[in-house]
């Protein structure tokens, strides 16, 4: 079994990966969608309510547009909830890291591993969401890859938030109903 505890040791900030791994370009885009993320009063109630430590391994490229597009929006939710522990880790330079969480055999980014405080795997997502999947069947893009330069669609932001919010809700009500962790915090 993959030891995540070790790993998460290795693990960078939002702003520690962007400044080692991120161009001057790579970081403006980064920076852009960052302020472009919104969370609602609702999402905001939702993350402020998380109770477990929720521990959060993410696989990235500050290159690529899809990171671009959600990695932010995982930020947003650690600033809302110091229970939220999301590290990053840069696709190519943790080879051992990106052969663990192989998406249909490809090497596929933003990635993430939920994992509880003392770093069990609860599960993982990645690389899109269910909307930006079916945004991209419309649009019959293929393999391409978005660039992360073009203007930010907000309906769209908007929807892949929502969709990642109940992916951490879903991995953080896993962690609360946990019967080992409610033995272990005594709730």
């Amino acid at each position: 079994m993959y030891d995540y505890a070790a790993k998460l040791n290795e693990g960078l900030t939002y702003h520690e990966f962007l400044a080692r791994h991120g161009t001057a370009d790579q970081r403006l885009r980064w920076g852009k969608f960052f302020e472009a993320v919104q969370l609602t009063d609702a999402q905001h109630a939702l993350l402020s309510g998380f109770q477990r430590t929720l521990r959060v391994a993410c696989l990235a490229g500050a290159w690529c547009g899809d990171c671009v597009n959600q990695c932010p929006i995982f930020q947003r939710f650690a600033e809302v909830t110091p229970k939220l522990d999301v590290r990053y880790f840069d696709r190519d330079t943790h080879p051992d890291l990106t052969a663990e969480l192989k998406i249909c055999g490809g090497a596929r980014v933003p990635v993430v591993v939920f994992l509880s405080e003392d770093a069990q795997p609860v599960g993982w997502y990645g690389d899109r969401t269910l909307s930006k999947y079916r945004q991209l069947a419309r649009e019959q893009l293929g393999s391409a890859c978005p660039t992360g330069i073009g203007p930010i669609d907000q309906s769209m932001l908007a929807a892949v938030t929502q969709e990642w919010l109940n992916e951490f809700e879903r991995a953080h009500l896993l962690l609360r109903l946990s019967s080992r962790l409610r033995t272990l915090h005594g709730d």
